[in-house]
Parts: C-alpha cells; sequence; structure tokens
C-alpha cells in the first residue's frame, strides 16, 4: 500500500511539473508574442498539443521508473505509448501549420501584383495538406507497429503488397486521380488561388484549391465546385494566368448613317474621366455592317476583372446615353419598299463582250488570280474534260 502511494505521488508530481513547465513555456511566448506574430501564433495553435505530449510522456516515465509490477501494468504503458505518438504527430502538425502561416502572412495576396505571391500560395496550400495526410499516415502505421500481432503480419503482407496495390488503385482511380491532378495543377501553374476563370459558362474566381476539388467563387457570389481532374482535362479561360490586367468589349448596333467619329471621342473621354481604366486601351471599331445596322465594339483596358466588368458597363451606358441625346438619326431602324413593282428598275449588269459577268465580278475564273484559286478548288482544266 505504501509502494501505491509513492508511485500515485510519483505521477501526480511529474505531471504536475511538466504542466508547470508547458504552461511557463506558454505565458513566456505569450509575452514575446506581443512583438513577434510568429511566437503569438506557436503560443496560439503549439500550446495544446505540447501539453497533452509532454503530459503523457511524464506520465508514461513515472509509472516505468517508479511503479514495479502491477495487473495491466503492460497495457497502461502501450496505451501511454499510444498517446504519446498522437500527442507527437499532433504536435509535429501543428508546428508545420505555424511555419506555413507565417509563410502566407508574409506572402501576403492583397497587393496589386500578386502573380508569384498567387502562386506561392497555391503550393503552399496544397503543400499543407499534404504534409498533414503524411503526418496523420506515419503516425497510424507508427501506432499500428506497436502491436506485436500485427507487426509480425507486416512480413507476411509485403509478398501480396503489389497485388493490395493495384486492387487498391483500381477502387480508388478516381480519387487518385483527383490528388495528382490537385498536385500538378499546384505546381504547373496552369490555375492558382484569386486566379479569374470561365469554367462551364460562369465567370469566377478560384476561391479555394485541394487535393480533390476546386472551388469557384462565382461573380454573385454561387460556389461552383469541380473536381481537381476537371482542370486537366477539359478546356477552360484563365483571365490572369500571366497578370491581372485584362481586356473587354462593349458592343452596340447602330445605323448605316451613323458618323463614327464623335462616338470614338466620347469612348476617349469615358475611359479618361474614369479610375477604372489603367490607360492602355481604348478602340471603338466598326466590327459588323449587315441586316441593316452597324455594330461597333468598344476595347477597353483595367487592371483586374472585377474593374474590367464595371468599365464595360459603364462604356455601354454611356455611349447609349450619347446616342439618344445627341444622335437620335444613329438608332438603329429598319427600312422597307412599299412602292409597287413597276418593271426593272435596277441597271442590267455589265456584261464582256462574250456575254459573261465582268472580270471584277468573279472570283474563280478571269484573271491569274481567279484561275489559281479555281485550280485549287476544282482542279486542272484537263482533269476536269478527262472526267467529262
Amino acid at each position: 500500500m505504501h509502494h501505491l502511494l509513492m508511485t500515485l505521488l510519483v505521477v501526480v508530481a511529474s505531471t504536475g511539473a511538466a504542466i508547470a513547465i508547458v504552461e511557463l513555456l506558454h505565458w513566456s511566448l505569450a509575452r514575446l508574442g506581443r512583438r513577434s506574430e510568429l511566437a503569438a501564433d506557436l503560443a496560439r495553435t503549439a500550446h495544446h498539443p505540447f501539453l497533452a505530449t509532454v503530459t503523457v510522456f511524464a506520465i508514461q516515465q513515472s509509472i516505468r521508473a517508479a511503479a514495479d509490477e502491477f495487473p495491466g501494468r503492460g497495457p497502461v504503458l502501450h496505451l501511454l505509448v499510444v498517446l504519446f505518438i498522437a500527442g507527437f504527430a499532433w504536435m509535429v502538425a501543428a508546428l508545420v501549420l505555424v511555419l506555413e502561416d507565417a509563410a502566407l502572412a508574409r506572402w501576403r495576396t492583397d497587393v496589386p501584383d500578386n502573380l508569384k505571391r498567387r502562386k506561392f500560395k497555391t503550393q503552399l496550400v496544397i503543400l499543407r495538406r499534404l504534409t498533414v495526410a503524411v503526418i496523420v499516415v506515419l503516425a497510424l502505421g507508427v501506432v499500428l507497429m506497436t502491436f506485436p500481432g500485427i507487426r509480425a503480419l507486416g512480413a507476411s503482407l509485403l509478398a501480396s503488397a503489389g497485388l493490395v496495390s493495384v486492387v487498391a488503385a483500381l477502387a480508388a482511380q478516381s480519387t487518385l486521380g483527383n490528388v495528382f491532378a490537385g498536385l500538378q495543377l499546384a505546381f504547373s501553374n496552369a490555375v492558382r488561388v484569386d486566379d479569374v476563370v470561365v469554367v462551364e459558362g460562369e465567370w469566377g474566381r478560384i476561391e479555394e484549391l485541394t487535393l480533390t476539388y476546386v472551388a469557384v467563387q462565382i461573380w454573385d457570389d454561387r460556389r461552383l465546385l469541380l473536381p481537381t481532374s476537371y482542370f486537366t482535362s477539359k478546356p477552360f479561360q484563365n483571365w490572369t494566368r500571366t497578370g491581372s490586367a485584362v481586356l473587354g468589349t462593349a458592343e452596340l448596333d447602330v445605323d448605316w448613317s451613323t458618323d463614327v467619329e464623335p462616338l470614338r471621342t466620347e469612348l476617349r473621354a469615358v475611359c479618361e474621366g474614369s479610375q477604372l481604366w489603367d490607360g492602355r486601351v481604348c478602340v471603338l471599331q466598326v466590327t459588323d455592317a449587315v441586316g441593316g445596322m452597324v455594330r461597333l465594339r468598344a476595347l477597353v483596358s483595367a487592371a483586374d476583372a472585377g474593374g474590367l466588368f464595371d468599365l464595360r458597363c459603364l462604356v455601354r451606358e454611356r455611349l447609349v446615353a450619347y446616342v439618344w441625346r445627341n444622335a437620335r438619326g444613329s438608332l438603329p431602324r429598319v427600312r422597307a419598299d412599299l412602292q409597287q413593282d413597276s418593271g426593272p428598275t435596277r441597271p442590267v449588269p455589265r456584261t464582256d463582250a462574250a456575254g459573261d459577268a465582268p472580270s471584277d465580278g468573279r472570283v474563280f475564273s478571269g484573271g491569274n488570280d481567279g484561275q489559281s484559286r479555281g485550280t485549287q478548288f476544282s482542279g486542272p482544266e484537263e482533269e476536269l474534260v478527262t472526267r467529262h
């Protein structure tokens, strides 16, 4: 009875000493954290796993040193070993997360030119998830190896490891494909966190990139979740792969009588008067003239995709207002001839001496260019005669 009390006293004393040491270190780190963000994060994140690991270790060593043989001594010590392994893995994962948070805090992405920072953040986020998964798997493997029966079974399992790996790969083909696709995305720079993309007809921003899925924040705050293999097997638009600055268009249909130059001047005034324009591109072009209307396309540029969307809306609004105020005759109109047909009113097409259409009215015949073009599409004249 006296020995049991002494053992309990040793265990309680060593546990109390371990807790006191951990709390003293935590208090010191907390005070140091007033001047260092790394120390504050370390004190906040690693406190509980470090306390659990040191406490279990102190109890384990106290029982080994002070306690003699007693019923259940082996299972108790084995349980403490398992708890120590779990606590140590928890502590290592916490330390890794602290270091990764420090790196992310140093390489912030909320800056104008953040291409390299977004690349680094994407790779670090993927590595963080992979690191935690590896730590958990290793810890589980070490725990299993503490059981003698499983340790003896390991030799026989190694012999059939090839067959088991093939079966597992076939069963988890989709999951493993997404995992490898996630690693490929992290290091190929095809897509990064905060990239602006167009996928499945939706315009949005890469919000989260994991080993198995990618979360795209749509412009109206919806979330589009796609497997990582989607971005390695299907085409998609990445507006910010080489930079955040992008181009966009605003189109307008007007009548053929429209004077384009005043609208071009108005577009320049709108761009120069807006902070959304980055000063690179401000162009108005006639891109189509069919169906009784002329299509004008305003091409503008902005520093990022969000600013471009607002600038396009502003340009469209100001051009429409300008046409309505100053050039209502330029509005699209439909023309129809209501007179009755009283015979041919159009001039007879000009023909050459042989009665054929003039050379400037033919594409595949007449002139050297027409003859060569016709040969490309129908073959030499000799072949046509032979064929007939």
